[in-house]
């Protein structure tokens, strides 16, 4: 479980789409609670990365740690981006952004069937100079 979410890690961080999509399962499940978001199946998930490659070009995840319960591992970490929009057509400060994340995954023919990517979204509206509804969807 660890390699492939280093695996998926690594392949978001170099905004390579096809190589996530090759860890996901057809039939995942990619949920952003602080976002509101949630996508499933390969073709909603793949449209998702892709509109988050345009938001956030320079995304990178550095994970610290990770621990497993059964079918369920939890990693932990930084992420670091720079936004380039709000959600509802606000315009950010152009600075970089660096949050705390923990991701929860779960898993199916050893590729991720559920991903659950948790941070703080107000921790993000501040470093930006917006309020946290710019970054939240629903």
């Amino acid at each position: 479980m660890k390699g492939i979410v280093s695996a998926l890690a690594a392949a978001k961080s170099v905004q390579n789409v096809d190589a996530a999509m090759n860890i996901y399962h057809p039939e995942c499940v990619l949920e952003t609670p602080p976002m509101g978001t949630r996508y499933e199946g390969e073709r909603s998930i793949r449209r998702a990365l892709e509109r988050f490659v345009e938001f956030a070009p320079d995304y990178a995840v550095s994970l610290v740690g990770q621990a497993a319960d059964g079918d369920t591992l939890c990693s932990w970490g930084t992420i670091q981006f720079t936004p380039q929009h709000g959600f509802h057509g606000e315009i950010p400060n152009g600075k970089c952004v660096s949050v705390p994340v923990f991701i929860l995954f779960r898993f199916r023919d050893e590729r991720v069937i559920w991903e659950s990517f948790n941070f703080d979204v107000a921790a993000v509206a501040r470093q930006t100079g917006l309020d946290a509804g710019a970054y939240v969807m629903s």
